[in-house]
């Protein structure tokens, strides 16, 4: 019971920064210094196929901490599908980890919000107590080495070019 209230708490905080945060969010990334190493994870998709993070390194990837439930989660999700789009043919990854609900509510949730990029579920949201989320959505992306080059607090148009080309940068 402990572990649910955590969640509990945890989504009603990320709820009421990301509504916050979402008002405010500019079409930038802020950069992360130091070489902070992206904590790696292993979490099943929606068809059941096992992701790590560490799998990819080498590449660029984008990791976005989202729910179904989080107004700008849904105005985000639409153009991280275009930019996915662009970016699979460049050897850049995208994932996206959905706190806490299970499958059927994502499926649900796709009919309308459709995406092409792995869809990660961490529902006991372990994974996401191991970055430091504080408002949904929140994107990390990752270098080559596997640290953390940027993170996004709040939606973003991912499709933009200049977002897409900090990334590119990357590789």
């Amino acid at each position: 019971m402990k572990n649910y209230m955590k969640i509990f708490n945890n989504i009603c905080m990320a709820l009421l920064l990301s509504l916050a945060m979402s008002t405010q969010a500019a079409e930038t990334l802020t950069p992360v210094g130091g070489k902070v190493p992206a904590p790696d994870f292993a979490l099943q998709d929606t068809t059941g196929k096992l992701h790590r993070l560490s799998d990819y390194r080498g590449k660029p990837v984008i990791v976005n901490f989202w729910t179904t439930w989080c107004p700008p989660c849904r105005e985000e999700l639409p153009s991280m599908n275009r930019a996915w789009l662009q970016l699979e043919q460049e050897d850049i990854a995208m994932l996206a980890i959905n706190m806490g609900e299970d499958e059927d509510t994502i499926f649900v949730f796709s009919a309308d919000y459709p995406t092409d990029f792995p869809i990660l579920m961490d529902q006991a949201g372990e994974v996401i107590e191991q970055w430091p989320v504080k408002g949904l959505p929140t994107t990390y992306v990752i270098a080559p080495d596997g640290t953390i080059a940027y993170r996004a607090i709040g939606s973003r148009a991912w499709d933009d070019k200049g977002l897409l080309d900090k990334v590119r940068a990357l590789k």
